[in-house]
């Protein structure tokens, strides 16, 4: 009886045998690319000052903080097909674009409003919320050496809101070592534009918000604002008139090229094709000119201190709003260099070479050092430097002139150059073992930076990120 149960077990663990081998050698198994669900929770915090706010021309307070938070999942359809949904939250404050209205809220003096672009108004414009949402559907080839995405999506702010898709492919070969990529993106954005408060009433001044309020010159005489007995304020907006075409729009197309040298050093190429149409100024931003007469709202006895920070109490009339060409064609190119020292260090390496057609030129260098401490944590310290020209129709507070087609006072817009700082730490745990609920904690990563321009402006930021895996 034992001898047939063995006979028996042997044939049937024989027969079992035989069978998985013939579905092992018929079946093609794909690994999937993406094995399980995966949340990131991204969050930052930025602060920044400055003395070059180009809401009021070129000069004024650039506080500002911004506080974003984002969700990021990745869900696998199958073995080929991958879902990304990530969306966006920030909250900002800014003494700059407080000043679109820097009378509101403000009091009176004598029955005139007390503005300064040194100080920020507590209107509505001090602080809106920005809301974006994006969908990334990406399918990759069987063997794992084509990829194709497709993107869409969407974004929201007081002033505008904006509409984006776009697609890619990915090419590996030379047994992966060799990456080619291509993407390609459009953005139709369109303004809902807000005006500095004075250009909004400036065709009658004698009712709406200057109804009542005295408008003074260089010398701080109050002027006949009938125009009867001598010069008046008249911006240029009045005869320009504001925007007509409320679009914005964007297109680009990326071309990216990675090699592996050998096991320890690795560098890509990239280069880049953006055009931009439409209304490309900023229509809060305004612009103050040298041969034209300066005409103020507030405190008299503070003109002649009006470009310093203890000005509280006196603002200057603008004489137009920021304009810029209906186009503007950009070209970045650069590189990226990693190379693997040992168990314990990395380098990478980063250079981007930027120029456009009004008259920028940039150089961008950045070196980051991943230092590997132990199994699960990391430093990496980086530094960047960047600098540029500027472009064409920038000039500062009061140097624009009337009779030129585009100016701008916007210091972003200008010659000059930064330095940032930065170090992170990050903890990975290829395991999760860690849980929140269904989440496995995969890695952390915080980072701080700081940023300053030789201009002026400085700013901190600090960001963090979490990636968990569903169970």
């Amino acid at each position: 009886m034992n001898n047939r149960i063995t006979v028996f077990l042997f044939f049937f663990s024989l027969i079992t045998w035989v069978s998985f081998s013939q579905v092992d050698s018929n079946t093609v198994y794909k690994k999937r690319v993406l094995e399980t669900s995966e949340v990131d929770f991204l969050t930052s915090y930025y602060s920044q000052d400055g003395n070059n706010a180009s809401v009021t021309g070129g000069i004024g307070d650039e506080y500002l903080t911004d506080f974003t938070s984002t969700i990021v999942v990745s869900l696998p359809l199958n073995e080929d097909d991958v879902l990304t949904i990530d969306a966006g939250i920030s909250a900002y404050t800014s003494a700059s674009s407080s000043n679109l209205d820097p009378f509101d809220g403000s009091p009176r003096v004598s029955g005139n409003p007390i503005g300064s672009p040194w100080v920020a108004s507590s209107g509505a414009s001090a602080q809106d919320v920005w809301s974006n949402i994006n969908g990334i559907y990406t399918h990759s080839s069987d063997d794992r050496n084509e990829i194709w995405n497709a993107n869409v999506s969407f974004a929201a702010e007081y002033d505008y809101t904006s509409v984006g898709f776009g697609g890619g492919f990915v090419k590996l070969f030379n047994e992966k070592n060799t990456e080619f990529s291509v993407n390609t993106k459009v953005y139709l954005d369109t303004w809902n534009p807000r005006y500095p408060i004075e250009l909004r009433y400036s065709n009658n001044l004698n009712s709406a918000f200057f109804n009542g309020v005295n408008i003074y010159d260089q010398n701080g005489m109050s002027i006949d604002k009938s125009g009867a007995t001598g010069f008046i304020w008249s911006p240029k907006s009045e005869v320009l008139g504001f925007i007509n075409n409320k679009a914005r729009n964007s297109y680009s197309i990326s071309f990216s090229l990675s090699q592996i040298l050998n096991k320890n050093a690795q560098f890509s190429l990239f280069f880049d094709l953006v055009r931009q149409d439409g209304w490309l100024g900023n229509p809060m931003q305004r612009v103050y000119f040298s041969d034209t007469d300066n005409f103020y709202v507030g405190n008299t006895s503070s003109i002649l201190n009006y470009t310093s920070s203890t000005n509280t109490d006196v603002f200057q009339l603008a004489d137009d709003i920021e304009r810029l060409p209906s186009s503007r064609f950009k070209i970045p190119f650069g590189l990226r260099f990693n190379q693997y020292i040992n168990e314990k260090l990395t380098i990478r390496t980063y250079y981007r070479y930027y120029f456009d057609d009004w008259g920028i030129n940039s150089h961008t260098a950045e070196i980051e050092l991943p230092i590997k401490i132990s199994q699960k944590f990391t430093l990496y310290p980086s530094y960047r430097f960047y600098n540029q020209t500027a472009a064409d129709y920038f000039a500062p507070y009061e140097q624009s002139l009337s009779n030129s087609e585009f100016y701008t006072s916007d210091y972003d817009l200008s010659e000059f150059n930064a330095n940032q700082y930065g170090f992170g730490i990050s903890y990975t745990d290829i395991f999760a073992k860690t849980h929140i609920w269904k989440l496995g904690l995969k890695s952390i990563d915080v980072k701080y930076n700081s940023y300053k321009r030789n201009t002026g402006l400085s700013a901190n930021i600090i960001s963090a990120g979490f990636k968990f895996v569903m169970d």
